[in-house]
């Protein structure tokens, strides 16, 4: 009796581990499985850092109409509150940290404009840069002088007909906008404005964006009217 009751405890403690062991594995695959559905930061995804982007210029846009308010602001500050909780529904369908902000490339806010690029030499083109005759451009196939060098370029979230917005030109301004990573590009009109020298709507950056990216990081501008 007495080995019986032996070899029964041992068999029971062998139960008890495996399902320990068992009940072990299970904890670190939900582990695992939750760490990989963590949203990524801007950091982590070019996605994540494009929407970051645009959402750090349109909250930036709203900060500049507050520090210096006239009649149309609240239109203004009201329309980009709308954009920025689009953006933030684009976050979370990405998989990304909604909220999260950053800024571009471009001159940071409180910094004045550069009027002065108007007045200088046109710039030559980047080696990188298609050709005109190259690049499958659905705007304007002009070439002008390259403006915002090394400026990133995303979108505005703004609905509407292709369209950009700049804190550096006038509304009326032409530019041009070329994605030299996938040689597309697209002539738009500046129609209003915002924390960044070149920021595209929509419409626009469908035009020359590519695939499930929300930032151009190797970008063409130039100014063409």
């Amino acid at each position: 009796m007495s080995r019986r009751r032996t070899l029964g405890t041992k068999k029971k403690v062998a139960l008890l581990v495996s399902a320990a062991v068992a009940a072990g594995g299970g904890a670190f695959v939900m582990a695992s499985t939750s760490n990989a559905a963590s949203p990524q930061t801007a950091a982590e995804s070019t996605v994540c850092q494009g929407l970051a982007t645009a959402l750090g210029n349109n909250q930036r846009f709203i900060a500049d109409q507050q520090a210096a308010p006239d009649a149309q602001s609240a239109a203004r500050i009201a329309n980009r509150e709308a954009v920025i909780a689009q953006i933030k529904v684009q976050q979370e369908a990405s998989g990304c940290v909604v909220g999260e902000s950053a800024q571009g490339s471009q001159a940071t806010a409180g910094q004045p404009s550069q009027p002065s690029q108007s007045s200088q030499p046109p710039q030559a083109a980047s080696p990188s840069a298609p050709a005109a005759s190259q690049a499958p451009s659905t705007g304007n196939a002009a070439s002008g002088q390259q403006v915002c060098n090394g400026s990133t370029v995303t979108l505005s979230g703004e609905a509407g007909a292709p369209a950009a917005s700049s804190n550096q030109f006038p509304t009326g301004t032409k530019l041009k906008v070329t994605n030299l990573d996938n040689n597309k590009s697209t002539t738009v009109e500046v129609t209003s404005v915002s924390g960044s020298c070149a920021l595209l709507n929509n419409a626009a950056f469908e035009q020359v964006r590519e695939p499930g990216k929300f930032l151009i990081r190797r970008a063409l501008i130039e100014k063409v009217g």
